[in-house]
């Protein structure tokens, strides 16, 4: 069935608004077409969110305390409560932030998911309930069981600080001999883990809170993409990672919204925290929150931008709103200022 949208659309690669038209057929974009119109929407693509622990969501109030107390394997607060919390429980919470992710925006999500292939199963189920979102599971093994990799699309692993170097060598291989993919979180403590990580040639790192100019380097040679989670670094009292340096290296840049404890699982929170504390730019914000991270989880063919041929993973924002009444530039005013209560539909 064909529908047609009309507004100012966030339109390419370079985002670009113009005013115009969408044709959509059997859930993808047939038609963009530029025109002189008067509309009272904003119509973008949804957001990426590049690295989730939505798992988290069954605590989301934790007290103040430091980082490995609060998440590190395999006592870390998180694990503990994890290990504790009944499947149905756990099932009900996960489900919960899948929907809230929906409804401000998301359309797909890259998940470090913890338990081994129960804690895998677990987030399988609940995304059964919401088919209209995309998502990327990288699990991590329970007591050495690696069977997780049938139902993940990769393994994704904390600090090797955290890890004997012997299982993650083994980890790693067990992954690459299934064809999976690997990451792991990286300088977001210190940057004693960053060359570690590093010598394991991922798929992708996490944070790099703490990278000097040295490890970015390394990183934009070795080709490796970056996912940041600002607010959550913030949160921890880790820091703001040195983004516009990766960006300046030519390093893919992504971003996530981490722990869901910590942070809800919402991108435009995101968005205007990092556009007012670190990067001064509005499109280089929002392709970080859309089209980096589908580039960084190869799903770009399909998803990240507003181009003929692309899946229409849409939101439609007013401009009516008390919030977004007088908005003079669209895409600043999406950036900064746009929240999910200014949606009106999402497609």
């Amino acid at each position: 069935m064909e529908q047609t949208l009309k507004g100012t659309i966030i339109y390419g690669d370079e985002f670009e608004p113009i005013d115009g038209y969408i044709t959509i057929e059997d859930g993808k974009i047939i038609n963009v077409e530029e025109s002189a119109i008067v509309s009272d929407v904003i119509i973008a693509p949804c957001f990426v969110n590049a690295h989730t622990h939505i798992g988290d969501s069954v605590i989301k109030d934790p007290p103040f305390m430091p980082l490995s107390d609060l998440v590190a394997p395999p006592d870390g607060l998180k694990h503990r409560i994890l290990r504790q919390t009944p499947y149905s429980e756990l099932l009900i919470s996960i489900r919960a932030t899948i929907g809230d992710m929906i409804k401000t925006g998301t359309c797909a999500f890259c998940d470090f998911r913890e338990g081994g292939l129960h804690g895998a199963s677990v987030l399988k189920e609940a995304l059964g309930t919401h088919p209209g979102i995309a998502s990327v599971i990288f699990g991590r093994p329970e007591d050495y069981d690696m069977n997780f990799l049938d139902i993940c699309q990769g393994t994704g692993l904390s600090s090797t600080n955290d890890l004997k170097t012997e299982y993650v060598q083994d980890i790693l291989k067990n992954t690459r001999e299934k064809g999976k993919k690997f990451a792991i979180h990286a300088g977001e403590k210190d940057s004693t883990d960053i060359s570690g990580a590093l010598s394991l040639s991922p798929d992708f790192l996490v944070h790099l809170t703490k990278a000097s100019d040295k490890d970015i380097k390394t990183v934009a040679d070795s080709n490796i993409p970056v996912v940041v989670c600002p607010r959550s670094n913030y949160m921890t009292r880790s820091g703001i990672p040195p983004i516009q340096k990766m960006i300046d290296a030519d390093i893919t840049v992504a971003v996530g919204t981490d722990n869901v404890m910590l942070n809800s699982a919402n991108m435009f929170s995101e968005m205007e925290f990092l556009v007012k504390t670190n990067i001064f730019d509005d499109r280089q914000v929002f392709k970080l929150c859309t089209l980096n991270g589908a580039k960084l989880l190869g799903i770009d063919k399909e998803s990240g931008s507003i181009i003929k041929g692309k899946k229409a993973r849409l939101m439609i924002l007013t401009q009516k709103s008390d919030n977004m009444h007088g908005t003079k530039n669209p895409l600043a005013s999406l950036v900064r200022r746009a929240r999910p209560d200014d949606i009106i539909r999402i497609i």
